[in-house]
């Protein structure tokens, strides 16, 4: 976030005479305190300041960047997943093909007849299918996904930071959100590699404006 230069004269006053009440703020800038309301609340909910009932406003210390990192920290898989795209186990990896060709993704989630995930498949595995001379119609997906347990997921409590960070590590471009059922886990979102970039575009903005 970019301030102003009233914003900027706001932290200053802050940083030398904190605690200091929101009238004197307003009197050492020859203001009013209703003309300085907006930014000291726009201060506030960035961070920069805390305000304390009967006492006044204290500055945090903290720059910038560390308001960024504090924030990203905090963000959820909730407020970022996007709709999964989910196909049952037995259908073939041609049809596999076409679903991920018409839905424009790179990973299906793969499930039972009950709805639970038991199986993911990525570009690679589908690649590595239909080299040769294989009839894709009739080879079920079941074949070559990758299976569980060895599914990377993640749940929408989760902190986004620590998913990008397995997504790193184990090197794949999306992972299933998924919510514990008695019998297993149901595939309720998805997190893919598109869904930080947006992260960081929308933060991006955020600092622009």
């Amino acid at each position: 976030m970019e301030l102003n230069k009233r914003q900027e004269q706001i932290l200053q006053i802050v940083k030398d005479h904190g605690p200091i009440t929101g009238e004197h703020i307003a009197e050492k800038l020859n203001l009013t305190r209703a003309t300085l309301r907006p930014d000291l609340a726009i201060l506030t909910m960035a961070g920069y300041l805390e305000a304390r009932p009967r006492v006044g406003y204290f500055y945090t210390g903290k720059t910038g960047t560390q308001l960024l990192a504090d924030k990203i920290k905090k963000m959820k898989v909730s407020d970022y997943q996007s709709i999964p795209v989910v196909i049952n186990e037995n259908v073939s990896v041609y049809d596999a093909i076409v679903t991920m060709f018409l839905e424009d993704v790179g990973t299906l989630f793969v499930v039972d007849d009950e709805s639970l995930l038991v199986g993911v498949l990525s570009r690679k595995d589908l690649l590595r299918a239909s080299i040769g001379k294989q009839e894709l119609t009739s080879i079920p997906v079941n074949i070559i996904m990758t299976r569980m347990p060895n599914i990377t997921f993640c749940e929408k409590d989760d902190l986004l930071i620590d998913v990008a960070q397995k997504l790193i590590e184990k090197q794949i471009d999306a992972m299933p959100v998924v919510k514990k059922v008695d019998k297993g886990y149901e595939v309720v979102g998805r997190i893919t590699k598109t869904n930080m970039t947006k992260v960081l575009v929308a933060l991006a903005k955020e600092d622009v404006l």
